[in-house]
């Protein structure tokens, strides 16, 4: 057996405070139902931010602040390690210093979901959990079935029915079982939930399991690597659940916590919705600390379609935190920020992406950009997974 000199030490409920050994498969939080969060030990790790810079290879480069423990755990197709692509027509356009896209649609299932699979497999395997489930609005499924068809474990995938064919075929074709539900992904949600119960199925959905964000944090651990252990003046992430948004800002405190930054001030965090399905831009219009559910929701951006995301404290905590705001932009605008990130800089991005890039050139009309800032846009996923939104904005 080969150790990952992994730190982590428990799991701790975000909401209530209550702990649990390594080994506790209860999720969420049996107390509360608050979501755990694992922790670690920073003053045991041991290895430099030289050594993290040498090794090549996936996500796991970061495996000290992963809460994987044996090596043969890890299930992997060398996720992560995505570029940070420059894009200096956009900075002409919005008139700032510097714009870059973290394009994490260049993962092996070309979404950043595939962060999450890969840490919540492992994780499964590391408990013994010969079957998972997962409810999704598409990418998560996906991904989840790509990894534990190479674990060797199964998978069961709720999707609905407006999830894209892609995805469809794709959960099949790595040989899950795939289940269809009617309405919106909260409706999919609520059929997963029965399923669940009356299965005892393992869940790998985001916030349901403590290693499912970790995975997700290691985004990033990177863009602060990149950026030479500094990072970008603004962020702008596309939020549905929120979950990668959250590893952003877990993985600002943890290196500042280790003493690994240049520069402790952190990025500010800015949160990208759609005027369709807006619940926690709403919040921090509104100045409060817990989103509303939001009636209604539609989007075509199906990833940002989320109108009661759980962990919206949390959000709202990395937003306030680090001086950052929310916007919310119209399908259409989204879509032309998607057209934006191909004409000017090359990159495929899908709507949800675009929804950030669009949020960040209005800010920057209305003039809340400054000339000297840095800008970092995260391409949650490749423009693959959206050409029949995107055909629409050709027409």
């Amino acid at each position: 057996m080969t150790q990952t000199n992994s730190v982590v030490s428990h799991f701790e409920c975000y909401d209530c405070g209550s702990t649990y050994d390594l080994e506790h498969t209860e999720f969420p939080c049996p107390e509360c139902g608050g979501i755990l969060d694992p922790q670690y030990d920073y003053h045991d790790v041991e290895v430099s931010r030289d050594e993290i810079e040498s090794r090549n290879g996936s996500m796991w480069k970061y495996r000290e602040l992963l809460p994987i423990l044996d090596t043969d755990d890890i299930v992997s197709m060398g996720e992560g390690n995505t570029p940070i692509v420059e894009c200096p027509k956009l900075a002409e356009e919005m008139g700032v210093a510097r714009v870059a896209i973290k394009d994490e649609g260049q993962n092996p299932t070309n979404t950043f979901k595939d962060r999450g699979a890969s840490a919540s497999v492992s994780g499964a395997c590391q408990q013994g959990i010969p079957e998972v489930a997962i409810p999704s609005a598409g990418n998560a499924g996906q991904a989840a079935s790509a990894y534990t068809a190479r674990a060797g474990i199964d998978c069961t995938v709720v999707l609905n029915y407006q999830s894209n064919d892609i995805q469809k075929t794709m959960v099949e074709a790595h040989g899950a079982d795939l289940h269809l539900a009617d309405g919106k992904l909260d409706k999919a949600g609520g059929t997963f939930g029965e399923l669940r119960d009356d299965n005892g199925w393992y869940t790998v959905a985001t916030f349901q399991t403590p290693f499912r964000h970790e995975g997700k944090k290691t985004m990033g651990l990177e863009i602060f690597e990149q950026y030479d252990w500094d990072s970008p003046d603004e962020i702008f992430y596309p939020t549905g659940g929120g979950v990668g948004l959250i590893g952003i800002w877990k993985a600002y405190q943890e290196l500042a916590e280790m003493g690994w930054l240049e520069d402790e001030t952190p990025p500010s965090l800015h949160v990208a919705q759609s005027t369709g399905c807006a619940p926690v831009v709403q919040a921090i219009e509104e100045h409060r600390d817990e989103h509303e559910a939001w009636d209604c929701p539609e989007s075509i951006g199906r990833g940002i379609e989320v109108p009661d995301p759980g962990a919206s404290p949390w959000i709202l905590e990395a937003v306030y935190e680090t001086g950052g705001t929310g916007v919310a932009v119209s399908d259409s605008e989204a879509l032309e920020g998607a057209l934006a990130a191909a004409r000017h800089a090359g990159i495929e991005m899908c709507v949800e992406p675009g929804a950030a890039l669009a949020a960040a050139m209005q800010m920057a009309e209305d003039g809340k950009l400054d000339e000297d800032d840095e800008i970092l846009i995260i391409n949650t996923g490749a423009g693959n997974k959206a050409t029949n939104a995107l055909s629409y904005a050709l027409d």
